[in-house]
């Protein structure tokens, strides 16, 4: 077990980021191993390899901006924002403040556009929030101060473009926002662009009793009726250019053939799967480092080479043993991306994944805390109750059991595509995606019992001439609202990895508004409650226009063919 964790020990793997040349080598590693324990590519493949392409982040690829007789292109003084649509618009222009818009029901009024039209219009808004408010006002603007949902407001509106500067007053006076790492193949629907101080002060040079400053300090209070203004007499011109970095990943996969004639098992496939990919040094934005280890590499011992391992560990086991169905190895890249390696095997399957029985998933069971074991998605199947209990007999866990399938990891992706599974977690802990997730930390001995355990599920399984049955789960929700900790459940389930304009379901969480509402997998929600969608990052801001219990109307594409229905919010917690 020790050397088949070794994956999260070579700093020449730097973390495993999905598409670097440390998740290359990483994925060499388990390559090397499968091959030592004897299993094979997949039927028909001569690699043990599945590429695939997703979008690994994003640069400014030219943009400028005119105003008058006067460009300004280098990215010092102007740089596309990395979710920005491509194009060239020109227009009026008009300073909305901050830019913010707080739904309706958040018990605080603040809306920048209030006394505006921007309707075809070049809107400018500052960076980040009021600078002077008090505590309580800047905690209810800081959530709707993102600059994708300062975009979106400005899209709802008809603005043309949104151009971004980061006021006097802030942090990084004056600076251009750097572009951040997006994995969203789509824009957002706009043009949006930030500027530098000096950009921003030539355009407020059209307005002789105002500068950029003391328009920021009279926002800075938080005030919600100061209002923006108008900017006469004067025509820009905005060219935004993003150039969308693409990049290769890699699923590993093999398999080791049934021992028996395969054709005597309804389904005769099994897969055993874990993440081997993590972070980096953190660049992907989804580090919880302390500004004192930013940058440093991610080792992800625990998240997810103690899966990996595990599932190495299953396979030698399972090598030296007669079989009675196919066991299929499966290591996915992506998964810190937004499960966008397991995603893309279940859409261009190498197996038909209707003759698959069951899908056993590892993500994070090497820090096991007081004997405790998580076994989750055991809804998926009515067989699994049954077979948990009876390999816990022998490897004596306090078992955590969740019915629920819904989980942030690969083994939503294949109960997406109906089929039983099940999950195996030792739980979150204090270096979850930090540089400290190191390999000292993880327990050897637990580990191999989680290895013993999952290899005796895997025997029942492939004992039973019937395939375990798929049960679609019910997400447990609540009825009404207004208490703490209660959120909107709209029952979707995004497609990260997609570069459809709207949000395009992967599926839906079965009993939940959005399937009793009609809606299933391959529709593109393009509106909801009166909010555009252009993207993933759109949606999840358009939710918190949404109220439990009240219907909105959603309009979306089935096959190209445009659609309405209405769905109403549950509560979950």
């Amino acid at each position: 077990m020790r050397r088949f964790l070794s994956l999260s020990w070579s700093s020449a793997r730097e973390g495993r980021l999905a598409g670097s040349n440390g998740e290359r080598l990483a994925s060499d590693y388990i390559v090397a191993q499968l091959q030592a324990i004897g299993a094979k590519p997949l039927p028909g493949r001569r690699d043990y390899r599945l590429p695939f392409e997703f979008t690994a982040g994003t640069r400014d690829g030219g943009s400028r901006v005119s105003i008058g007789d006067r460009t300004f292109g280098t990215e010092a003084d102007v740089r596309a924002l990395s979710f920005s649509d491509n194009g060239d618009v020109s227009g009026d222009v008009v300073f909305a403040g901050y830019g913010i818009v707080v739904p309706d029901g958040q018990d605080f009024g603040y809306d920048s556009y209030t006394t505006l039209d921007v309707k075809d219009k070049i809107v400018l808004v500052l960076r980040y929030f009021p600078e002077d408010a008090d505590q309580k006002t800047r905690q209810i603007l800081a959530r709707y101060a993102d600059l994708r949902y300062k975009a979106m407001a400005a899209r709802q509106r008809g603005a043309k473009a949104m151009l971004v500067v980061t006021g006097p007053r802030s942090p990084n006076a004056g600076e251009t926002v750097p572009m951040s790492f997006d994995t969203a193949l789509a824009g957002s629907g706009i043009v949006a662009a930030s500027i530098s101080g000096p950009v921003a002060s030539q355009i407020f040079a059209a307005i002789p009793d105002k500068t950029l400053e003391t328009a920021q300090q009279s926002f800075d209070s938080g005030n919600p009726h100061t209002a923006g203004f108008a900017i006469p007499s004067l025509k820009i011109s905005i060219k935004a250019a993003v150039q969308r970095e693409t990049k290769t990943a890699q699923n590993v996969v093999a398999y080791l053939p049934a021992t028996v004639p395969a054709g005597a098992r309804l389904k005769p496939w099994i897969v055993l799967g874990a993440h081997y990919d993590h972070l980096g040094h953190g660049e992907a934005g989804n580090t919880l480092a302390a500004k004192e280890d930013a940058g440093k590499i991610h080792f992800g011992a625990d998240d997810n080479a103690s899966g990996t391992a595990a599932v190495l560990a299953v396979a030698e086991t399972l090598a030296a043993e007669p079989r009675q169905r196919n066991v299929v190895f499966a290591f996915w890249s992506g998964e810190e991306l937004g499960l966008i390696g397991s995603s893309a095997f279940t859409k261009g399957p190498p197996l038909p994944l209707d003759q698959v029985a069951a899908y056993l998933n590892f993500d994070m069971v090497g820090r096991m805390q007081d004997n405790k074991l998580n076994v989750q998605a055991t809804g998926t199947s009515p067989v699994w109750a049954r077979i948990v209990e009876q390999a816990n007999i022998a490897a004596g866990f306090d078992l955590q059991v969740q019915e629920d399938p819904y989980q942030p990891t690969d083994v939503a992706t294949f109960n997406a595509s109906n089929i039983p599974a099940l999950s195996f977690f030792t739980g979150t802990h204090v270096d979850y995606h930090k540089p400290s997730d190191t390999a000292d930390k993880i327990d050897f001995e637990d580990l191999d019992r989680i290895v013993g355990f999952a290899t005796a599920i895997v025997r029942r399984v492939e004992e039973t001439s019937e395939a375990p049955q798929f049960t679609k789960v019910e997400q447990k929700m609540q009825s009404g609202g207004g208490r703490a900790g209660v959120r909107v459940f709209t029952g979707t389930i995004p497609d990260y990895a997609t570069d459809a304009k709207g949000l395009l379901l992967s599926g839906v969480i079965g009993g939940g508004p959005a399937e009793q509402a009609g809606l299933r997998k391959g529709d593109v929600i393009v509106e909801i409650a009166g909010q555009t969608i252009a993207n993933i990052y759109d949606y999840t801001y358009a939710l918190d226009v949404l109220k439990i219990g009240q219907p909105a109307k959603v309009v979306y594409l089935r096959e190209g063919k445009r659609m309405e229905t209405t769905l109403i919010p549950a509560a979950r917690k």
